[in-house]
């Protein structure tokens, strides 16, 4: 894995490459392939998240969420992501690593998201050790966080296969499509054992 510096202002972030996997932070010109793959996703993705704004895909929506990002990054607090196949250079999907506490928690919290045609192929458990790779050698975070409604087998999957413990079981954490649910509690520290996702050797990502 390795990691290539952007330009030199301050709201940028590394792009990242391990395991087949490109993940950078997202540019204007991503809207479109972004939008696209998210409406093709809406039904896949609806239950897992939290409710849709109705201008959600809409290039202005998109806009002011890059400003965010930017906004986000300059104060230490989140880091969002899009993942991409680096052989066809294809947007499979999304994370962040965010809720960033440094002094004496250097902690932070991981989210995803994967596009509808890409699931089901290890993509995301992949990026998400990619992810962590970054957190604990370039941020010096000692501890990843992340939350999951309990029936979304797939992201538990995700986290156990990248060294994620549960820790707790919280009522109501979060307001997923517009109902405020239960999460399984998990997190990996640096210093736990994981391994390490590469590619298939053979087929398709």
């Amino acid at each position: 894995m390795a990691f290539f510096r952007l330009s030199s202002t301050s709201d940028e972030t590394p792009v990242i490459r391990g395991g087949g996997l490109v993940i950078r932070t997202p540019r204007m010109e991503d809207f479109e392939a972004w939008a696209a793959l998210r409406e093709a996703s809406r039904m896949f993705l609806v239950p897992w998240e939290p409710t849709w704004l109705d201008d959600d895909l809409t290039r202005a929506s998109f806009r002011r969420r890059l400003r965010r990002y930017s906004e986000e990054v300059r104060s230490d607090i989140a880091y969002s992501y899009l993942i991409f196949r680096e052989g066809d250079g294809a947007l499979v999907g999304g994370i962040t690593l965010g809720q960033i506490r440094r002094g004496v928690a250097q902690t932070g919290t991981v989210g995803y998201w994967m596009g509808a045609p890409f699931a089901g192929h290890g993509i995301m458990t992949r990026a998400v050790s990619i992810l962590l790779d970054h957190a604990f050698d370039e941020m010096r975070l000692r501890r990843v966080e992340a939350a999951c409604v309990p029936s979304n087998e797939a992201s538990i999957r995700v986290l156990e296969r990248n060294g994620f413990r549960r820790e707790g079981y919280a009522r109501r954490y979060l307001c997923i499509a517009g109902e405020w649910r239960d999460h399984l509690l998990y997190a990996v520290l640096r210093d736990d054992p994981r391994d390490r996702h590469e590619p298939p050797s053979t087929g398709s990502p």
